[in-house]
């Protein structure tokens, strides 16, 4: 209630006449009355209100512009059911022009000046504005405004059915153009158009622009069940084949993400790099749950059960980094992830805003929950020995977890300006060398 609030006084904001308040209400009661109609008019918005022709447009400009408004706003004023909403949405899409355009081409163009969201209903509105300015865009094209919109609101399901999180068979070019047998004004659309327009989906999928606020959410929404798992059942992981990180973790634990992911394993424990065989690329299903990555095999359902394939392909992730493979360059949207034992997976996501959302999920978990190193093991050789990596969740609060990090950054920038104070020759291969390296790249990834 509270956003809705905030949306509409940023709406009545940008209109000059303080009359016109009725006029942002979902509901259309209240311009839906004849009262002030000239004789013989149907109009309320041209008769009954002056200046709201002037005010939408108006406030069309400042969304398309982003003038104190954010991407997201855009698809909740469009997505409205009231006449002022249906004005804007009209003089919004004038800024649009789609002459000459395929339909999917003008549809892409579209998707990229803000993210689609809202509920079914909303976006479907929004997609029926999208439609008519096609139309007038596109006089000549044969097919009608609600023919138009059939096939946009089956591009959009074709999307999702091609590019989605579902892993099981996808819908084929003949499936598409059943799915649309006499949709078209009660005739068929030509299956030469349906063809190209399938294809053209199948190969690139549709994107939209995405929110970054959505994106970065809050850091509350990952710790509000942090202190509450209480006496919960738990299973065990199996970590690396070592039983002695055999640690419980609670089932019931907080789902943070989940969709599809490409995995392809990099380098095994101490960052060895991964046998040929071992290497290839397996598609599952990610959930990010507490701090343990899952891979499934199948599709993720809430209530179902873990399989022993699920626990053995699972990955912790605490004291891990997940950023983004600039070195790989043969495969796009892909992320790099480091663990505690210096494992080394890449992952590929179904698009950019995917790859940078699995990214800041999996650090933010990874700071939040990872408790403090315990110091390495005291030994009378030279010998470089890493700090101890628990796999326990931390039991300090934010603000002890957040100090705790920032004097570990300040100790460990310390150690690696005085460690590079003392090179070794280049050229030089013996075991100090290889231990001096380990021990800047230690430093350097902490």
């Amino acid at each position: 209630e509270e956003e809705e609030e905030e949306d509409t006084d940023k709406l009545l904001n940008s209109a000059s006449d303080p009359s016109l308040k009725d006029g942002f209400s979902d509901s259309d009661s209240e311009l839906s009355s004849s009262e002030g109609l000239e004789p013989g008019s149907t109009d309320p918005l041209t008769n009954g209100c002056q200046g709201v022709s002037e005010a939408a447009r108006r406030l069309a400009r400042r969304l398309y512009h982003l003038e104190g408004f954010q991407r997201c706003d855009v698809a909740r004023q469009l997505g409205k059911n009231n006449e002022f909403s249906k004005l804007v949405a009209g003089e919004y899409l004038s800024f649009f022009d789609f002459s000459g355009l395929t339909l999917d081409r003008a549809l892409r163009t579209f998707l990229k000046a803000f993210p689609l969201m809202g509920e079914t209903q909303e976006r479907e509105r929004v997609l029926t504005h999208f439609s008519r300015r096609y139309r007038q865009c596109n006089p000549e094209d044969s097919t009608s405004e609600d023919g138009i919109h059939t096939l946009t609101c089956a591009l959009m399901l074709l999307n999702t059915d091609l590019h989605g999180h579902n892993i099981g068979k996808k819908m084929s070019c003949q499936q598409f153009i059943a799915n649309l047998d006499q949709l078209n004004d009660g005739q068929d659309f030509a299956k030469d158009l349906l063809k190209t327009l399938y294809n053209s989906i199948k190969n690139e999928k549709l994107e939209w622009a995405i929110d970054e606020d959505e994106l970065r959410k809050s850091l509350s929404e990952l710790v509000d069940d942090k202190f509450g798992t209480g006496t919960k059942k738990v299973t065990r992981i199996l970590d690396g084949g070592n039983p002695f990180l055999d640690i419980p973790q609670a089932l019931s634990a907080t789902t943070y993400k989940h969709g599809v992911l490409t995995r392809k394993t990099h380098a095994d424990m101490d960052g060895k790099r991964t046998p040929r065989g071992r290497r290839g690329w397996k598609k599952f299903y990610a959930v990010l749950k507490g701090t343990i990555l899952y891979l499934q095999k199948d599709e993720y359902r809430p209530d179902k059960a873990l399989s022993e394939g699920d626990l053995k392909n699972a990955i912790r992730v605490h004291h891990a980094l997940a950023t983004r493979a600039s070195d790989y360059s043969k495969k796009s949207n892909v992320l790099k992830l480091k663990t505690a034992d210096w494992r080394v997976f890449l992952f590929q996501a179904p698009s950019k805003e995917e790859m940078l959302s699995w990214i800041l999920r999996i650090n933010l978990v990874a700071a939040i929950f990872s408790a403090p190193s315990f110091p390495a093991a005291v030994s009378s050789m030279k010998k470089f020995c890493r700090p101890l990596l628990p796999s326990c969740t931390t039991r300090l609060c934010q603000e002890e977890q957040l100090r705790s990090h920032e004097n570990k950054l300040r100790q460990v920038t310390a150690e690696l300006a005085e460690h590079r104070c003392h090179p070794i020759e280049k050229g030089v291969k013996s075991k100090e060398a290889e231990e001096n390296r380990l021990k800047e790249h230690y430093l350097t990834f902490e």
